[in-house]
């Protein structure tokens, strides 16, 4: 634990990641676990994250950029890395050589991880990525032929080895959504397909946090979970963390920069879309859009100030906003927790995306640099 108060920091617990990824674990009991660390683990910090989803049970670790996964192996974390968004001229060779498992989504991809297996005297490890209707990344159904055909090829002469088929579902936080079937039946017909012509992967998976929690029936044999591996809910209409067993790891905290009392009629902030009705006082947390917390939550973000849950009064400016306490008292040096966990009566990352419009993902991923993590339970 700091023992120096911090103008604003995030406190990570690390035990709740591994309480989260046992509860994971224990939705789908016959797969195995990735946990996606990918944009510094969802703002929580990669290293830590992945270290604590591994000893946990986590058999995989995921990113979405080989830099993130690169970033990983010069750590010293060991262990299946999988990392899917790539682009052409990519460092193909350097993932080869750190033994990273990576997408391949079209022809353009296969063409260069071949070359680079070749340059690096080893075949590559390469994941075929389905767009089974997500329509980003992947390989569609009219294209799935050649695709197979040509990593079937490239095995056979022993650049790379085709590890996994995977997917990505469009909806599956949305319960009861149409196009959950319907990508689920795709990828069966892919897999299928692939399986027909050769490819014997040893992960077939396209279950995400959502469908991990509430679909067991798409767990194949790996289930990749990303911002529940955190203890935030992937979407309202699941439940709460605490009513899907999850605990949040991130409490932003901020300790208040000055109290001062003001008279009826002052504005507050930029712009005076806040003005005071009465004679009160007003407390400054040092903590603003710089930091990660969203300016369009101006006048709704919540805040635990001198035990209760207030509301930003006026703009959210870049480096700081304000709590209007009434007559309560608060005093400069207090903690204002800005986010935390709603089994201990703060305002939760959901409370926050609600506010701004937005998504609870957003909220805890969008925690700028130069918000010290203070690391919990390592």
């Amino acid at each position: 634990m700091n023992e120096t108060p911090m103008r604003v920091c995030a406190e990570i617990d690390l035990d709740a990641v591994r309480e989260n990824v046992r509860a994971l674990r224990a939705r789908a009991p016959r797969a195995e676990l990735m946990a996606v660390v990918k944009s510094n683990a969802y703002g929580h910090g990669a290293v830590q994250c992945a270290r604590a989803a591994q000893e946990a049970g986590a058999t995989w670790l995921g990113t979405a950029t080989p830099e993130e996964a690169l970033a990983l192996r010069a750590a010293g974390i060991r262990g299946r890395i999988m990392c899917w968004l790539w682009t052409p001229g990519g460092p193909w060779q350097e993932a080869i050589e750190a033994g990273l498992d990576v997408s391949v989504s079209g022809m353009w991809a296969l063409d260069e991880v071949r070359a680079a297996a070749r340059a690096a005297g080893r075949p590559a490890r390469i994941q075929l990525k389905a767009d089974t209707g997500l329509g980003r990344n992947g390989c569609q159904p009219a294209d799935w032929a050649e695709l197979v055909g040509a990593a079937v090829a490239a095995q056979a002469e022993g650049t790379v080895q085709v590890t996994g088929v995977w997917s990505h579902f469009a909806c599956a936080d949305e319960p009861g959504h149409p196009s959950i079937r319907l990508q689920l039946d795709a990828f069966r017909d892919m897999l299928a397909y692939a399986e027909k012509e050769g490819v014997d992967p040893e992960v077939r998976h396209i279950a995400n946090s959502p469908a991990t929690l509430t679909l067991p029936e798409t767990h194949f044999d790996l289930v990749r979970t990303g911002i529940a591996v955190y203890g935030v809910s992937p979407s309202p209409e699941l439940g709460t963390p605490a009513q899907l067993g999850l605990r949040p790891a991130m409490t932003l905290k901020a300790s208040l920069a000055l109290v001062k009392t003001v008279p009826a009629g002052h504005g507050v902030s930029y712009g005076h879309h806040y003005v005071t009705e009465s004679e009160t006082h007003l407390a400054l947390v040092p903590a603003g859009y710089a930091d990660g917390i969203p300016r369009n939550a101006s006048g709704r973000g919540p805040v635990l100030v001198a035990g209760k849950v207030r509301r930003a009064a006026g703009r959210i400016a870049m480096d700081q906003f304000v709590v209007d306490l009434g007559e309560d008292l608060a005093e400069a040096g207090d903690e204002a927790v800005i986010f935390g966990d709603a089994e201990r009566g703060e305002p939760t990352a959901e409370d926050w995306a609600q506010a701004a419009g937005t998504i609870a993902y957003e909220i805890v991923t969008r925690i700028g640099g130069r918000v010290p993590r203070v690391y919990l339970g390592g």
